[in-house]
């Protein structure tokens, strides 16, 4: 049954600190929690001595940042698109293809009635396009049929609920990431499995919130081909300052905690299993999507200093992020400015399957007011790989 209208509880679950975030970027004072990683593995200076002694590279900056241009192509998500799914309102869409090549976008707090926050709150949720196309994608269905049911269990109880960092596809498997708790509060993460498209999933595992000083938190795969999968991890707040960590995990034992191999430099060298090191700048991170893609791997995130959308293209996992060029792909802007890669109040960046490097799309999320809350998918052109 639909829960009774949230409207009046909108300030209790984070709603409006959540939107008041995106619309104001990074101009507010942030947290630090880098320091937390301070075990004997640890060195200080990542910027210098870490990316030196590791793999060699410089400050490239931004690459041809005035030769990457933007479409939007269309909206995935609104009343139009998927209101017949009771979803009306709805973010993030990480997107997977599934086993029998449809393409499942999970998404985060969705709401049915007249705005963000009105009655029906569920999340996750799936919603489907039966062509995995890029040129054709569309909403026409859903995990619940008529009615967008919650992936998995979730009573919202004093304001918690469940946000997916990442779903992705190993073989005839699909796995899905959820952060638990108050939005920003993390209590713990946990792990999925479904071997029906995502229809079902099986609870496998799950994560302190606590570990690594919380850098743990929100998780992004890269399905390798050589029986890994790579996986980013940051703090889940965007108002913290948080260090970028590496692990690598056999692909089959994905739900085995113990099984996370940390990236990190000691002694001189970077090993796997050191204590976890920052693989990149500390900074506030938003959404983070981490994929194996064209032979190569493309990193996207939400940057929240300045606000914007960037990406960074490397060869190898272990790749010096330090020295690899970060390219802007979305740029904020106004509500009624919007053109080419300029979105109002971006978040998500999650790259579509199907992508390559020369045609990048992206499903980015907005949010600026109770009835712009939405998933959007954006062609980007011109990155350097």
């Amino acid at each position: 049954m639909p829960e009774p209208s949230l409207s009046r509880t909108a300030a209790q679950l984070g709603l409006t600190s959540r939107r008041a975030v995106l619309r104001a970027g990074a101009a507010g004072a942030a947290t630090v929690v880098a320091g937390a990683l301070t075990g004997p593995a640890y060195a200080a200076d990542r910027a210098g001595t870490v990316r030196a002694a590791g793999t060699a590279g410089t400050d490239l900056g931004p690459a041809h940042p005035d030769l990457i241009t933007g479409t939007r192509v269309r909206d995935l998500t609104g009343p139009a698109q998927t209101g017949q799914f009771a979803a009306p309102w709805t973010d993030l869409g990480i997107p997977a293809l599934c086993p029998d090549g449809t393409m499942l976008f999970v998404c985060g707090d969705t709401f049915d009635g007249a705005g963000v926050g009105d009655t029906d709150w569920r999340a996750p949720v799936g919603l489907r396009s039966s062509s995995a196309d890029l040129g054709s994608l569309v909403i026409d269905g859903s995990v619940g049929g008529s009615h967008a049911e919650g992936l998995v269990p979730e009573g919202h109880v004093n304001g918690t609920t469940a946000i997916p960092s990442d779903v992705f596809t190993v073989g005839d498997t699909m796995y899905l990431h959820l952060m638990r708790g108050v939005i920003y509060q993390t209590d713990h993460t946990d792990f999925w499995q479904s071997t029906d498209n995502g229809e079902t999933w099986t609870y496998l595992c799950q994560f302190p919130g606590d570990q690594y000083g919380g850098q743990f938190q929100q998780k992004s795969y890269a399905v390798a081909d050589d029986g890994y999968c790579y996986v980013l991890s940051s703090v889940f707040n965007r108002d913290v300052v948080s260090d970028l960590l590496l692990h690598r995990v056999p692909q089959n034992q994905l739900g085995v905690p113990s099984a996370y191999q940390p990236w990190g430099y000691a002694d001189g060298v970077w090993a796997w299993g050191n204590y976890p090191t920052s693989v990149t700048a500390s900074r506030q991170w938003g959404e983070i999507c981490f994929r194996a893609m064209d032979g190569q791997y493309a990193f996207t995130w939400l940057n929240m200093d300045v606000l914007s959308i960037r990406a960074q293209v490397f060869p190898l996992p272990t790749s010096d992020l330090f020295g690899t060029p970060e390219q802007t792909v979305i740029v904020p802007t106004a509500p009624g400015s919007e053109t080419g890669n300029a979105v109002a109040s971006p978040y998500g960046g999650f790259v579509l399957p199907g992508s390559t490097f020369a045609d990048f799309n992206i499903a980015v999320s907005q949010w600026y007011d109770d009835t712009d809350y939405r998933v959007m998918q954006y062609r980007i052109a011109g990155l350097t790989t």
